[in-house]
Parts: C-alpha cells; structure tokens; sequence
C-alpha cells in the first residue's frame, strides 16, 4: 500500500522525530508542506498528515494543503505533538477529511516540547518529549494501519 505523510514540523522537530522513526523501518513517503506546498497525492492509497500542535489545531500550513491538495475518498490518519496535556486538537483537520468523503483508519499523538507563546517564559513545558518510548509507538501505531 503506497503511504504518503505530509507533515509540518518547525519548531523543535518534535513530530520530525516521529516520522524519522517511522520513514526509517517502512517505505513511506514524507512531503514537507513548506517545500511541497503542492504535491500531488493522487497516487497515494494512504495519507498521513502530521503536525506539532498551534493554538489547539495542527500547523495552518498543514491545513491548507490539506483543503486544497487532499484527494476525495482516501484513507487517512493523524500524528502529532503537542505541549498541553488536552485539546481538541483534531477538529480543524478532520473536517477537511470529512468534507472530502475521507476515511480515518487512526491517530497517534503524544507530548512534545513546546516554547511557544507565553511557555517561552517558563522555559517551556514537556521537556524530554518526545522520548524514546513515544517514538517508538509511532513507529508501533504507524505498522498497525
């Protein structure tokens, strides 16, 4: 099954290390959408999107990839990082997989250091995030599709 993830993954790479992993023991493509801000996915049987987490949603970037380049009817799941502990962190993305009759087949998220905003002050929170063990679930999550 031909699997594409296309990510957006600046700050601290928290959710490049995830994919890293993954692109590492499986052939899978990996589309960054600053440097592919169009490519085409038509050949694709699955598609991953992944982010860091922004203001409780994934990476506006990401999301407008998403609307604009997201063939109709594919499989797609979720990977993503974030610093605070809860959110509804998947509402903007799956409503533009929905509205394209798309089918989510899973998710994976976990911790991940964050500086941004007023957590800069603190010297950020979710030091050490990812770590080995979440890495290693993505990498779990991702063969289990």
């Amino acid at each position: 099954m031909k699997t594409a993830i296309v990510y957006y993954s600046k700050h601290h790479g928290n959710t490049k290390k995830l994919l890293d992993a993954i692109a590492a023991e499986n052939e899978v493509t990996l589309i960054d959408v600053t440097e592919q801000p169009s490519a085409d996915l038509s050949g694709y049987d699955r598609i991953g999107f992944a982010s860091g987490i922004y203001y409780n949603s994934f990476a506006k970037q990401l999301l407008t990839y998403a609307q604009d380049c997201l063939p109709a009817k594919k499989d797609v799941f979720y990977l993503f990082t974030h610093g605070a502990p809860k959110g509804v962190f998947l509402t903007a993305i799956r409503k533009i997989a929905e509205q394209k009759q798309c089918r989510e087949i899973g998710s994976y998220h976990c911790l991940g250091f964050d500086t941004f905003g007023p957590f800069k002050l603190v010297g950020g929170i979710a030091k050490g995030h990812p770590t080995e063990e979440e890495i290693n679930e993505a990498v779990a999550f991702y063969q289990k599709l």
